[in-house]
């Protein structure tokens, strides 16, 4: 079993999302301004998808209370404004509908009914996702370097978020499920900003869908010439003898049947963002490292297991030394990751089946072992033995992680999470333009956790994504780079 995950993990539970901005500025920086020129309502083709009411499974109800997930694509591509807007904007929007007719559940919205009913999907017909066009006047270049940088500039390239409606005669909360931003860089290229509920989709079903939209402006809307399967939009794959969706929406309605709520702009107030980069051979040799100092038995160690406990281990010290050690009375610390379920651990569930299709996992560790000299390796130990474990059983698993998941965040211990894989690989998103020069997790500056690519150049190795506070940056900067020369 691979545990380098197709999945968007566990990791925007009970948290808030970010409030919607001003449709004609969004944010002005230095010398980043980013000015909306166009919004459009983009639907699929009049009378081509019937009304459809889809029902939440049990992989759907725990991210009922996530904020939205968030990725941009920057593509370096010289369009000048007029020929943007004359050739490029008519067929993204376009080959966009065409896209949405086969991914029609995202131009629906999320129905939260009161109870006894139950929260679900619905699409009509004429329902359409926001569609904004933006110009930038700062510099592509600028988004795209690794190095430290200023998180909220990244936000300018997402949309807002669709605001949610309540029918007040029967008290429904109707939320829209999708929003996308185009922003040009004139001369310079573009950036396609993705913003969409979780409750809708996971990773492997939002990457078929945008992978899907390039195909089609690709072949100029021809889908005669479009190589790419169908999505499976039929939620009766998902079996649940059990009831575990049932114990599920319980342990939500305990919480007073959260969704996302607040205001998250001032966890982003002295926020930078950074992308860190393993090799290949960096990651093999952490492998081999890892294995010399366990000596325990048989090991799970593949790069994600390796590469993660790496990452967490840097984190809470690098937490330690900016607060002063105030965080150790913190007994235990949790590290939470999702696997995609699709046709694996006896499911019969279709590689394309679109929705949500991930078991969340939760391992734990004592505070204090972190301090320990060699950390890293015990920590690896326990990660993939909880890989491991996914063999045993992943709907009871599923269930056992949510319930465990609301317990921790009521404890007010150190929760970290991973968002995006290598194996959904984004930088084979191509329009026609070539790979994209970067992509990034924007929501990571929202959720705290840190994002998984395949890198960009095609090597084997990994981009891992990181936003905190400055001064905890700089500090785990330092100890990134003294774990990686322990290990090489």
């Amino acid at each position: 079993m691979s545990a380098d995950f197709n999945a968007s993990s566990f990791s925007y539970l009970f948290l808030p999302y970010t409030k919607q901005r001003s449709p004609s500025v969004l944010a002005k920086m230095s010398s980043h301004q980013v000015k909306v020129l166009e919004q459009w309502q983009i639907s699929p083709p009049p009378d081509s998808v019937p009304t459809t009411s889809l029902p939440f499974t049990f992989f759907d109800v725990p991210w009922m209370f996530c904020c939205p997930i968030q990725r941009i694509f920057l593509y370096q591509v010289p369009f000048s404004a007029a020929q943007f807007t004359d050739q490029v904007l008519p067929r993204l929007k376009k080959s966009l509908s065409l896209a949405l007719q086969r991914f029609f559940p995202f131009c629906g919205n999320f129905v939260c009914p009161p109870q006894p009913s139950e929260p679900h999907i619905l699409y009509n017909d004429g329902d359409s996702v926001q569609f904004l066009v933006a110009q930038s006047t700062g510099a592509l270049s600028e988004f795209l370097s690794d190095g430290l940088r200023d998180s909220k500039e990244i936000h300018t390239l997402v949309p807002p978020t669709p605001p949610t409606r309540i029918l007040y005669d029967t008290l429904v909360e109707l939320t829209p499920l999708l929003a996308v931003q185009v922003t040009l860089f004139p001369n310079s290229g573009l950036c396609i900003g993705i913003k969409h509920r979780h409750t809708v989709a996971d990773g492997i079903s939002s990457t078929h869908f945008v992978k899907t939209w390039a195909s089609i402006f690709q072949a100029n809307c021809d889908m005669s010439c479009v190589c790419i399967s169908l999505p499976v939009i039929d939620k009766g794959v998902i079996k649940d003898p059990e009831g575990s969706k049932d114990a599920m929406l319980g342990l939500w309605r305990a919480w007073g049947s959260p969704t996302w709520k607040e205001d998250a702009a001032a966890l982003m107030e002295d926020n930078v963002r950074a992308t860190f980069t393993l090799s290949r051979y960096e990651i093999e040799r952490m492998k081999k490292w890892v294995s010399a100092k366990c000596d325990n038995g048989p090991l799970h160690l593949s790069s994600f297991v390796v590469t993660t406990a790496f990452i967490w281990v840097c984190l809470i010290k690098s937490l330690d030394v900016v607060t002063n050690n105030a965080s150790k009375d913190v007994a235990r610390c949790h590290f939470g990751f999702a696997v995609d379920c699709r046709n694996r651990f006896g499911l019969a569930i279709p590689d394309t089946f679109f929705g949500n299709c991930i078991a969340g996992r939760i391992v734990s560790f004592p505070r204090g072992k972190f301090r320990e000299e060699d950390c890293v390796a015990p920590v690896a130990a326990a990660i993939g033995h909880s890989v491991q474990s996914l063999d045993k059983g992943v709907v009871d698993g599923c269930r056992n992680s949510f319930s465990k998941w609301t317990e921790m965040h009521e404890s007010g211990d150190d929760i970290l999470t991973v968002a995006g894989s290598p194996k959904l690989a984004h930088y084979d998103t191509n329009f026609g333009w070539g790979k994209p020069r970067k992509t990034e997790v924007v929501h990571i500056d929202i959720t705290g956790s840190i994002s998984f690519s395949e890198s960009r150049n095609g090597d084997g190795g990994l981009e891992i994504g990181l936003a905190r506070n400055r001064r905890q940056m700089e500090v785990f900067t330092s100890f990134f780079q003294q774990g990686l020369n322990q290990f090489v």
